[in-house]
């Protein structure tokens, strides 16, 4: 029986912003390692916010946070965001550099790593993202999908325990967004993937949380929260036209 402790730990989490806006009241939420979750939640619910604790971007209000037992506190604040990955929504916030090599480098050259280490790292990640070949192109000749995937890689190379989706399939084809799911799939980290894509949820997560002002609405398998049509109805959540959770 392994004891070790959950990849994300959130107790009691409430916030505000310096505005008086409280978007947070009092959040729990654990995450076993390797687990692979959902966060679901009208726009306006707290998911941002609730993210942004996780690797310390955000802090100062009521409640803990915790990573593979560390707290996230100031003087953790390296080592948490090394093991808690976020991929943000819109790519381009996290290519910045000449060639797709270099992007997946900055992280592992940023914690001082020797450059055949370097090296390896972003060998290892493009590889895990089906952009092998890529090392060498600017990020600004990739397709969406691909620079998506990409920015999965600069997080990778960080080698994380925790990898943290924001609305992954947004923008993507039909083709970028299978890609992009066969790549998650294969990945050995915890996942949380904020999305408002319920069929993704379904595909990737068999665990869905649903957030709504601020608070833990549901917490279940994810086929049985889509199922509840009362649910997603009282939380602004809806399934594409004709999609039947149960027969998928």
């Amino acid at each position: 029986m392994s004891t070790a402790p959950p990849s994300l730990l959130v107790e009691d989490l409430a916030f505000a912003y310096p505005d008086g806006h409280q978007a947070l009241f009092g959040v729990d939420l654990r995450v076993g390692r390797g687990e692979r979750v959902a966060l679901l939640g009208p726009n306006g619910a707290g998911k941002t916010t609730l993210v942004l604790h996780l690797n310390g971007i955000l802090s100062g209000g009521r409640g803990r946070v915790s990573v593979a037992g560390l707290p996230v506190e100031r003087r953790n604040l390296p080592e948490v965001r090394r093991r808690v990955g976020i991929v943000f929504q819109d790519p381009d916030d996290q290519l910045f550099m000449p060639t797709v090599g270099e992007d997946v480098a900055f992280g592992p050259r940023n914690l001082g790593l020797p450059e055949p280490e370097v090296a390896a790292r972003v060998a290892a990640a493009l590889d895990q993202v089906g952009m092998a070949g890529a090392a060498d192109r600017p990020p600004h000749h990739l397709s969406f999908g691909q620079r998506r995937r990409v920015a999965v890689a600069t997080v990778l190379s960080m080698h994380p325990e925790v990898l943290v989706l924001d609305e992954p399939s947004s923008n993507l084809d039909p083709a970028g967004r299978r890609e992009l799911a066969e790549v998650l799939e294969a990945l050995p980290v915890t996942v949380l993937m904020v999305t408002h894509d319920l069929p993704y949820a379904l595909q990737l997560c068999p665990r869905s949380v649903v957030l709504d002002g601020g608070v833990v609405v549901a917490d279940g398998p994810t086929r049985e929260l889509l199922a509840d049509a009362d649910l997603l109805a009282r939380h602004r959540l809806e399934l594409p036209y004709g999609f039947d959770p149960t027969r998928v």
